[in-house]
């Protein structure tokens, strides 16, 4: 066969693989290329009443809280209550053996008896009657219960009473017993409290918030308790306390007054959302902010197209942002709040949600 046909024979087969070849390459870009238009979805900008929430990490401690120690030491007869007992104010607790506070009670109202008997003969001594203290001037009926030890007997037997009744240790207000380590029979302790009572219906979340944050809070506000045991479970209540002082840390305590339902125990790690209504703002959805060139920006959608406004985000919850600065942008205009990842200035854009 001639060379020359051989050759264009050769050319010719080379042309046809490069032909299929380039239409596999136009097919395989063509199922790669993004659809014409990005679709997204819309929200009318407008000045709104914007939920700001705060977040800070505190400690339950109870509104209500007491230490109780028996008010003379002896032997302890009857124990009432264990750990984890709810009681009611009056309920009792403990109690000691009464035989000696009986006893002294009973001697030292014998000698207040005797100390009265005294004091009616000096001052019959003095010329006044016994049976109208009225009658007897003041410095003179002084000098006789002075002279006739009745002040001294009188104390000694209030103090005596005093010890007989506080024998029986007593709940102070409602709440749960805690701390209770003491066995029966065995002695009271003057320097150890016997128990203590935790009230449980004025529970209070501690928490800090720094100095920047601190205008942002009032009393009064609302707050959200979440325990780190169970973070399902919220309980709600106000803030009742801001300390004025700026620690060196640059924090501030604030208390509130929290609903706990009898589920939450003084010393629980527990979360803290402090939520405030902030009217007059512009509210726009965290995703509808992306970041071009390290700058925010929030796509408007106008016209079929996505145009491009730089904006400045301020406070924030967590799901929106409200605005400090909308460069090119106004109050009724459609902000773009999802589909605008990759999206640039005059890209065509579908709506598919308003």
């Amino acid at each position: 066969m001639n060379r020359n046909v051989l050759l264009f024979t050769f050319l010719c087969l080379m042309s046809c693989g490069e032909g299929k070849k380039e239409s596999a390459a136009e097919g395989s870009v063509a199922t790669v290329l993004p659809s014409e238009n990005n679709e997204v979805t819309l929200e009318t900008l407008k000045q709104q009443t914007f939920e700001h929430e705060l977040v800070s990490n505190g400690k339950m401690v109870a509104g209500k809280q007491a230490d109780l120690t028996f008010g003379t030491v002896d032997i302890i007869t009857t124990i009432y209550v264990k750990n984890g007992d709810h009681v009611r104010k009056g309920d009792k607790l403990a109690e000691l053996d009464k035989f000696k506070l009986a006893n002294q009670t009973a001697q030292a109202k014998d000698a207040l008896e005797r100390a009265k008997l005294e004091l009616a003969d000096v001052l019959i001594g003095q010329g006044y009657p016994a049976d109208d203290a009225s009658k007897v001037p003041a410095d003179i009926m002084q000098l006789a219960r002075v002279k006739s030890g009745y002040d001294q007997s009188l104390s000694q037997y209030e103090l005596a009473k005093y010890e007989e009744e506080h024998a029986v240790l007593t709940a102070p207000f409602d709440g749960v017993v805690a701390n209770l380590f003491s066995k029966p029979y065995n002695a009271s302790s003057l320097s150890e409290p016997f128990c203590t009572i935790v009230g449980t219906q004025g529970m209070e979340a501690d928490f800090t918030i720094l100095e920047s944050e601190l205008f942002l809070i009032k009393k009064g506000d609302k707050v959200v308790v979440s325990p780190y045991s169970n973070t399902g479970v919220k309980y709600e209540g106000r803030i009742s306390e801001i300390n004025p002082l700026v620690d060196e840390k640059g924090l501030v305590k604030v208390k509130a007054v929290v609903n706990g339902k009898d589920k939450l125990f003084s010393g629980m790690n527990v979360r803290v959302n402090v939520h405030r209504s902030i009217e007059g703002q512009f509210v726009i959805p965290k995703t509808a902010v992306v970041l071009r060139s390290g700058k925010q920006v929030a796509f408007t959608y106008e016209d079929g197209k996505a145009k491009w406004n730089y904006v400045r985000t301020g406070l924030e919850n967590s799901t929106h942002y409200t605005l400090v600065e909308m460069e090119g942008m106004k109050e009724g205009d459609k902000v773009i709040t999802t589909g605008n990842v990759n999206l640039a200035h005059e890209a065509p854009v579908k709506v598919i949600k308003q």
